[in-house]
This record gives structure tokens, C-alpha cells and sequence, in this order.
């Protein structure tokens, strides 16, 4: 039993050969650069981030050559992960999609540091065309509408909005004093532009024509960080 114990933990003696080693980096570069196009891709005219990209390649290859060296045993494997779990990262993840190619990254490296080429390759090509039809997908533009204006213009500059929009803005912010009310409403880009369409003047123009308008700030808001 003993010996059925150690032979587990201590795995495979025998180190990789250096075509083996070569054989499992090179795919490994290979995927990445994969992984790379697909980044720039999807990630084109938004927040793209080239060190992060090159990152994704690095982070194949060492993870492949980590998984290498480990190969079945248990005994290195619980070790290296003991060293890896002082480590802290601190880098905050400004698109969500960018989790999915940390993910791909990691996934891809292990199977090639294992030999499975064929399931990284085929893994590869599906998270690729998925990434390509559905990576340029943006979330919708919320544009807010800031205005602030006399008390005595509350009631007729919310009628105005409710009429310029047919109701459909929502009022989330109403600040008032003493001697003056400021409004945020929250309108899609696509509400903006329809409504613009079907009447003469911006809506700029028809609040501030009711007079006692302080100012009329438009405002576009995105939930991906500079974009």
C-alpha cells in the first residue's frame, strides 16, 4: 500500500525530451497568437489594450510550460500550486469579455502542456468564431439628460421632456432648493434620435426656449470603462 502511494505522488520520472518540450510550447504559440487575433478583433475601436493582448500569449506559453514540467505528478502539482497561491493579483478587469480570454489562455495551456492538442485545437476554433460573430456586441449607450432650471420652471420643464419623448424617459435624479430644481433623465440613444426626428428643434433648444433654464447638459454613459 505504501509503495502504491509513493509511486502515485512521485508520477512519471522520466523528463520530457527537448522535441516534446519544443512540440508543446510551439502549438502553445501557435493557440496564442490565435487567442491574439481575436482579442484585437473584438476588442477593435473600444478599449483595446495591446500589453494585455501580448499578455494572453505569454500567459499560454508559460502556463503550457508549467503543465509540462508537472505532467501527472501529484506530488510536484500540489507543490506548485502551494507556490502559486502566495501570489495576489490586483489587476482589475475593465471588460468582461477579458475574463473570457484569461480563461481561453489557461485552458489552452493546459492542453497543450499535456499533449491534448487536438482538444485545444478544436476548443480554439469554436471560442473563436463565437468571439468573431459574437464579440463585437456592445451594450446599449445610455444618454442622460441634465437640466437645471428656475422652481418655478418644474412643472413646465417636465412636461416638456414628457412631451419631447412621448413619456418614455425616466426620471432618476430630481434635486431641488429653495430657488432652483435640477432633473437627470435617462433615455436611450435610439429614443434621442427618434425624437429628434419627428420634431423641429432639438430638445436643447425647446427647454431652454421656456425660459429660466439654467443649463441643458447631454450626457452619453457607457458601463465599459473608456470606451
Amino acid at each position: 500500500m505504501k509503495e502504491q502511494l509513493y509511486q502515485l505522488f512521485q508520477g512519471t520520472t522520466g523528463a520530457p525530451t527537448v522535441e516534446d518540450l519544443l512540440l508543446r510550447v510551439g502549438v502553445s504559440v501557435v493557440i496564442g497568437l490565435a487567442i491574439f487575433v481575436s482579442y484585437w478583433i473584438s476588442h477593435a475601436g473600444t478599449i483595446y489594450s495591446q500589453k494585455f493582448n501580448i499578455n494572453l500569449i505569454t500567459l499560454t506559453i508559460l502556463t503550457a510550460t508549467v503543465m509540462t514540467v508537472i505532467g501527472n505528478n501529484i506530488a510536484l502539482s500540489l507543490g506548485m500550486v502551494g507556490a502559486l497561491s502566495i501570489v495576489r493579483f490586483r489587476t482589475a478587469i475593465k471588460d468582461p469579455r477579458d475574463t473570457t480570454y484569461i480563461f481561453w489562455a489557461i485552458i489552452c495551456g493546459i492542453c497543450c502542456g499535456v499533449g491534448m492538442f487536438m482538444a485545444a485545437a478544436i476548443g480554439s476554433v469554436a471560442v473563436f468564431v463565437v468571439m468573431l460573430i459574437l464579440g463585437r456586441v456592445r451594450n446599449d449607450v445610455r444618454t442622460l439628460l441634465v437640466v437645471r432650471a428656475a422652481r418655478t420652471q418644474e412643472l413646465p420643464v417636465e412636461g416638456k421632456v414628457y412631451e419631447y419623448f412621448g413619456g418614455r424617459a425616466v426620471q432618476r435624479v430630481k434635486n431641488t432648493t429653495e430657488d432652483a430644481v435640477e432633473f437627470m433623465f435617462e433615455l436611450s440613444r435610439g429614443m434621442l434620435e427618434r425624437a429628434q426626428k419627428k420634431v423641429e428643434h432639438p430638445i436643447t433648444e425647446e427647454l431652454y426656449a421656456l425660459g429660466g433654464v439654467e443649463y441643458v447638459n447631454v450626457v452619453a454613459q457607457n458601463d465599459e470603462i473608456g470606451s
